[in-house]
This record gives C-alpha cells, sequence and structure tokens, in this order.
C-alpha cells in the first residue's frame, strides 16, 4: 500500500488533497504520495525558515556541529533501511544506493567539523597610507533562508550538499526536492528531527518547478538559491532570483584521455563503472571516452566484453550494475539520440536496446563531433569512443564543450597532465582517473554552462555566508 507523505513546514508534517504519486522506478507500483504545495505552502514555508532563522542563528557553533554529528550516526545506523528508498524512488542498483548514504554520513561529518572552523581574519589597515591608526578585521555571518532545489539522481547526497553546509553556519532552509524522489528527503527531514534540529529549521515542499520552484526562486524573502539541474532551468532561475546568492550545478558532457602510456588494466574497470552507474544519470559520467590509436583496439575490446558482463534489472537485486532510469520518457530520449547517431554513420559495440524505463549499457564507435552523443549531455549509460593520433588533437577535442564541470586524463607523463590541467577550462581536471571522481570535502563546480559556484562542504559554506568588515579608529 502506497505511504501518503506530508510537506515538512515549521516543525509540522502536513497532508494535502492535490497529491503527486511517486513511483518505484523498476515495478512501476505507487510506493508513496506527495502533496503538492500551493503559493500559500510555499510562503509559510518560507516564513517559518524566516522566524527560526534568528534563534537558529544565535546557536553556538558547537551545537549546530553537535546536530550534524548526530544527524551523521543516524544516517549510518538507517544505512540499509535508506538505502532501498533510494533503490525504489530513484532506480539506483543496490551497491550505489549504500554508496550513496555513506558519502552522505560523511557530508553530515564534514559539516560538523567545519561547524567549528567558520571564522574570519584580521586585515592590515596600515597598508594604506591614512589608515594607520584603524585596525580591522572581518567574519562570516550566515546569510538567512537558503531555498535549495535538488534533482533526482542523487536524493540525499545532493541534498546533503545543500542542506549540511546551510546548517552549519546558522541558516535555514526551504527545500523543494525532485518530485520523482522525494522519499528519501523526507527520510533526511525525519533523521534531523531526530538529531535535534529545532523546528522550522528545515522544511520540505513539493511540486513543479514551473510553479513550485518558481515561487521558492521569487519570493524575496530567501537570500541564497542552490540549484541542480539543467542549463536551462538555471538560466531561468538567473533571470528570476533578484538580488540573491545563488550557486547553480547544471551538468557536463564529461571526457577522459587514455594516453598510450596510460594504465588500461587499471582505466578499464573505472572506465565502465564511470559511464554506466546510476544508468549514466550522474553530471559527471563519462560520456567522451578518447583513445590513443596505439591502445584504442586493445581497450575498446576489454571495454566492450567487461560492459557485456554488467547485470541490467531491478536494483534491490545486490548483484544489480545498472537498473532502470528516472522514467521511461528519458529511457526513450536517450533510445533516439542513439538511432540518430546510427543513423548518420555512428556504430553500436555493445548495447542499445532498451525495455520500459531499462536502456542497456552502450558503448558507441564511428562517432563525430556534432552528434547529439557528444555534443550535448546524454544523462543516460551511453559513452562513446573517439581514436585520436596526437595528444594536443585530443586535449583541443576534449576541451570542445560548451560545458566545463570535470575532464578526466590516464598518463605516467607529468607534462602530459599539467599541459590538460593548464589548457581544458573545467572546474575539476582528474589525472589517472576518470571525469566521474569526487569526494565530498574538495571544492565542486563548473565553468561555461556547467554553472556558477562551488559545492563541497567548507566552500559551500562560503557560498552560504557573507563577510563583515569592522574597522576601530584608534586614534
Amino acid at each position: 500500500m502506497a505511504t501518503a507523505y506530508g510537506m515538512l513546514i515549521g516543525g509540522k508534517w502536513e497532508t494535502g488533497t492535490d497529491t503527486i504519486p511517486v513511483m518505484d522506478k523498476y515495478s512501476g507500483e505507487t510506493i508513496g504520495t506527495i502533496p503538492r504545495a500551493s503559493k500559500a505552502d510555499v510562503e509559510r514555508a518560507v516564513g517559518a525558515a524566516q522566524a527560526a532563522f534568528g534563534p537558529f542563528g544565535d546557536l553556538p557553533a558547537h551545537r549546530r556541529a553537535k546536530i550534524l554529528e548526530r544527524t551523521s550516526e543516524l544516517l549510518a545506523k538507517y544505512q540499509e533501511d535508506i538505502a532501498t528508498t533510494i533503490c525504489r524512488e530513484a532506480g539506483k542498483a543496490w551497491k550505489y544506493s549504500v554508496a550513496e548514504v555513506g558519502r552522505a554520513v560523511e557530508t553530515f561529518k564534514f559539516a560538523a567539523e567545519e561547524a567549528k572552523r567558520i571564522h574570519g581574519e584580521t586585515v592590515p589597515m596600515d597598508a594604506s597610507a591614512g589608515a594607520e591608526k584603524r585596525f580591522g578585521f572581518y567574519f562570516r555571518t550566515p546569510v538567512g533562508v537558503v531555498a535549495a532545489i535538488s534533482p533526482f539522481n542523487f536524493p540525499l547526497n545532493l541534498v546533503a550538499h545543500k542542506v549540511a553546509p546551510a546548517l552549519a553556519v546558522g541558516n535555514t532552509i526551504v527545500l523543494k526536492p525532485a518530485t520523482t524522489t522525494p522519499i528519501t528527503a523526507i527520510r533526511l527531514g525525519e533523521v534531523l528531527m531526530e538529531a535535534g534540529l529545532p523546528e522550522g529549521v528545515y522544511n520540505l515542499i513539493y511540486g513543479e518547478g514551473s510553479s513550485v520552484g518558481d515561487w521558492l526562486v521569487t519570493d524575496p524573502r530567501p537570500a541564497k538559491i542552490t540549484f541542480t539541474g539543467s542549463p536551462p532551468v538555471g538560466q531561468h532561475i538567473m533571470s528570476r532570483a533578484g538580488l540573491k546568492k545563488v550557486t547553480l550545478e547544471l551538468g557536463n558532457n564529461s571526457g577522459t584521455i587514455i594516453e598510450a602510456d596510460g594504465d588500461i588494466d587499471a582505466a578499464v574497470p573505472r572506465c565502465v563503472v564511470s559511464a554506466f552507474a546510476n544508468s549514466g544519470q550522474i553530471c559527471i559520467s563519462l560520456q567522451r571516452l578518447y583513445l590513443h590509436q596505439a591502445i584504442a583496439k586493445e581497450f575498446t575490446q576489454k571495454f566492450v566484453e567487461a560492459t557485456a558482463r554488467l547485470k541490467v534489472g531491478n536494483p534491490l537485486d545486490k548483484e544489480c550494475d545498472v537498473g532502470p532510469m528516472i522514467d521511461e520518457r528519458e529511457a526513450k530520449r536517450a533510445e533516439a539520440w542513439i538511432n540518430e547517431a546510427v543513423g548518420q554513420g555512428a556504430k553500436i559495440l555493445v548495447g542499445g536496446k532498451r525495455e520500459g524505463r531499462i536502456l542497456w549499457p552502450t558503448i558507441l564507435d564511428n562517432v563525430r563531433h556534432d552528434m547529439k552523443v557528444m555534443c550535448q549531455e546524454t544523462f543516460a549509460p551511453l559513452v562513446s569512443l573517439v581514436p585520436y593520433k596526437d595528444f594536443d588533437e585530443a586535449l583541443e577535442r576534449l576541451a570542445d564543450s560548451p560545458y566545463g564541470l570535470q575532464a578526466g586524463i590516464y598518463t605516467r607523463d607529468i607534462s602530459k597532465a599539467f599541459k590538460a590541467i593548464k589548457r581544458v577550462d573545467v572546474g575539476g581536471i582528474m589525472v589517472n582517473d576518470t571525469s566521474i571522481f569526487r569526494v565530498d570535502h574538495m571544492p565542486y563546480g563548473g565553468n561555461k554552462m556547467s554553472g556558477i559556484g562551488r559545492e563541497g562542504v567548507r566552500f559551500a559554506i562560503e557560498e552560504m555566508t557573507n563577510i563583515r568588515m569592522v574597522c576601530f579608529n584608534l586614534a
């Protein structure tokens, strides 16, 4: 039987008559319903967050740290239960769902530690002529209410990257999770309340971005918006946000170079995971794979064989590698892109089959740069292979993208690694790894169409605070 979940406003769970079903992405079963927020609901949620901000912002750092530490402990305690929720509502394979909860455990742990390290510094006022008798310093203050809009693909850890830093510094939150995967955010709300978070600090509302998301973005009371999603929606948010702080993470068509001197045996299994984990629905999933012609044949054979061995099916199966995509519409869209590429001369080396929401892991060869599968973000279990002769040629192709989130390069040549670091305009270069590598305390974010600002707990804290400068006249 489907569970009726509520919105969380001011510490109270509220139901509604206009509901949205939440589906098990593998079976198609309705596992829950959530209330669609009205404009009045959004306004009340923001009001609750605003009312809670003063008292919560005044909590000493050690108390905020204790709440975050307890949240981390409870997430670890409930890891398997929450992982099951992620499997069902997101279609993410069990191994990756468990790993996501583990990452969220660490994200909240990092936030607990950083809560005790938020500080400013002195400014040498006498460096300026005429200010010799002044003493100056600055410190960081919470911005207030943070409006957070999170995606479906990491329904816990990408929420954690918005919530944990905000709480660490003393902000309050109104979160609109993806309507396809809201139950994980609800479970987090329950955990936060059990950890002792005061009422009104974490508020949850649900609904479409075009209505609920827009009401949240345009409300004048939030001081900060943090969003993960597509470039068109990010651009719309920028046009509607007004004078608010904004962090946007907007995706990528991630590429990795495998040089002839790279470790092939290490690169092959890593590339398989990088391309097909979570059915390729990761902003830094491997999509474009550039292979030096000296190793292209060997790598391709091993890569195709390893991909063909992946187990596709029910994400609750502990042996599953690839589950369903988030909905059938997205699977059909990716299938259409594959068929279009084939019609333009591309060759399917493995996969290419779709059954409902499931798209089998697919490798394409003989692609061109202007094909959708290369120049746009596929967000599907799909990777394209491109052989090359010259390293500079590969770098040029890798860098030739409107996106700039992360990229990878396998090489033992330090000079080639530094050439890539210097020439490829991305937020992160992974040497002897693929574009997919991320740990939760590093600065994470992109350039160009990939977004604005950085996540990673300490860096998100900087984005969620204001600097207050203080000057004493000692004359």
